[in-house]
């Protein structure tokens, strides 16, 4: 994949306070577990800048990208397992 510039984000976001406060807000969202938008591998940082260049990650989809379904743990898992098992 070509190199991703400022440049290329900056044509996608207005000013470059605006761009390190979506980058930051994205990179804290790919730590977290979300799924890249886009194919690549980089660290989490130029990921983000990709996707933004991109044009997939925008201030009106940011809080979208980072809502996921609330994951379980095996202990979760395995109570509710029990619970259901004692209710037959």
């Amino acid at each position: 994949m070509a190199r991703v510039t400022i440049e290329d984000c900056l044509k996608k976001v207005p000013g470059r306070f605006r761009l390190v406060h979506l980058a930051i807000e994205r990179v804290k969202q790919l730590k977290e577990g979300a799924e890249p938008l886009v194919q690549a591998d980089n660290k989490e940082i130029v990921l983000a800048l990709r996707e933004i260049a991109a044009g997939l990650v925008t201030f009106e989809n940011i809080k979208q990208l980072g809502k996921k379904e609330k994951t379980s743990s095996p202990y979760e898992l395995t109570e509710i397992l029990k619970q259901k098992s004692s209710s037959k």
